[in-house]
């Protein structure tokens, strides 16, 4: 793939000069996306190296010097120590670090989605204008669970999405958004939202062996209606059949901001003696989906293996270290896009899908103003890396 990746990339002249601003809670991501892009631009060969369309192309790290330091009562500023002059930006945020702390009047303050946020703003401001183009990856898509309005009630994301085109973003890169359609709040502005499906099949087949994948063996089940997309092109992609649960809920009464799920109603064909995946976007505290496990366990499926994009585990780890004691599940697959516990890391039924080098190839591509078509759509590296597990080769 990065033979192709590169083959493709010498075509055309970068947009300006390669930039990447890693926010604070999101370094060791930066760290790792700035690896390949150093790396493979100096593998790279190009008659045009030497030309003035291509200054800094190669340089020892493409991460800018930046900081938001903050003063005694709180506030703080956002400060750029080089040029950003012509450059082409790429700003990486992960607003649900919340293991960062800051010094608030005395007090110890842990950073909220919010503060990342500011920052996220007090960053671009300081750009002043400067920069040739600014592409915010915000893998985690800030207050993207408050997309939609039902009753008199704000809509923060596309408050947001607003905000950041109003302050000179041009492009927004998310990953499996909670609901889309909010990228109508900025129709004349790029928004694009990347599933990471390929990172999942490949962390599972490279993870556990003895699978057979095919519908006899295997199911693909979404946890609820609004996520059955996702799990219609797994299945799609891997020729699996699909099915689904929805939650039953008590509309008549709120418990923690929502109302409470009564029981999960599943639809689909019978799941005896098979592996199933369940593909979420986030597990949040992760009661509904050790609920739906173990509502599939009672149906004797098989083994039990989930796919989370987000792993927020705002509950803590110890109700899944009982459920994995209890046979509930295998596996569990979220990715490093938002911040991990050294604790999660550590866990024996955890998987971590490296969302690195993907994120390096769509800066790379992007950079060069190529076509990220193919990256988005990953159904040859999936069928691919099947074909290698089936061969024995992985």
């Amino acid at each position: 793939m990065a033979k192709r990746e590169e083959k493709r990339n010498l075509e055309t002249i970068p947009v300006g000069s390669l930039g990447i601003i890693p926010l604070e809670g999101c370094k060791p991501l930066g760290e790792k996306v700035d690896y390949y892009l150093v790396k493979w631009r100096a593998e790279r060969e190009s008659e045009h190296k030497g030309s003035l369309a291509f200054t800094g192309y190669q340089r020892d790290s493409y991460i800018l010097d930046t900081k938001v330091p903050r003063f005694g009562s709180g506030e703080a500023k956002g400060v750029i120590n080089q040029s950003v002059r012509g450059d082409d930006l790429y700003l990486l945020i992960d607003v649900t670090n919340y293991s960062l702390t800051y010094s608030l009047c005395g007090h110890e303050n842990h950073m909220s989605p919010d503060d990342h946020y500011q920052n996220l703003k007090r960053i671009i401001a300081a750009v002043g204008g400067k920069a040739r183009r600014i592409t915010v990856i915000m893998p985690f898509l800030y207050e993207s669970r408050q997309s939609k309005r039902s009753k008199r009630e704000s809509l923060d994301c596309a408050l947001a999405l607003r905000e950041l085109v109003n302050m000179g973003v041009d492009n927004i890169i998310t990953f499996d958004a909670h609901d889309a359609r909010v990228q109508n709040a900025i129709p004349l502005h790029g928004f694009e939202t990347v599933q990471p499906s390929y990172q999942f099949v490949k962390g599972l087949l490279t993870n556990v062996k003895g699978l057979e994948i095919d519908s006899e063996h295997m199911m693909i089940v979404s946890p609820d209606e609004g996520g059955t997309s996702r799990a219609i092109y797994i299945a799609n992609v891997l020729g699996l059949d699909m099915g689904m649960f929805y939650k039953r809920k008590d509309y008549t009464r709120l418990v923690d901001g929502h109302n409470p799920v009564v029981a999960h109603e599943f639809l689909g064909s019978s799941v005896k003696g098979k592996d199933v995946v369940i593909i979420d976007d986030m597990i949040c505290s992760g009661k509904s989906v050790l609920e739906v496990a173990a509502a599939l366990k009672k149906r004797e499926a098989r083994r039990i293996f989930v796919f989370a994009t987000f792993g927020l585990f705002t509950a803590g780890l110890d109700q899944f270290d009982q459920a994995y004691r209890d046979g509930l599940f295998d596996k569990i697959l979220t990715t490093n896009l938002i911040y991990q516990t050294p604790e999660l890391l550590e866990r024996e039924w955890y998987i971590d899908c490296d969302l690195s080098k993907y994120i390096a190839y769509l800066i790379d591509t992007l950079n060069h103003d190529s076509s990220i078509s193919d990256l988005l759509n990953p159904v040859e590296r999936i069928q691919s890396i099947v074909a290698r597990y089936n061969a024995g080769e992985l």
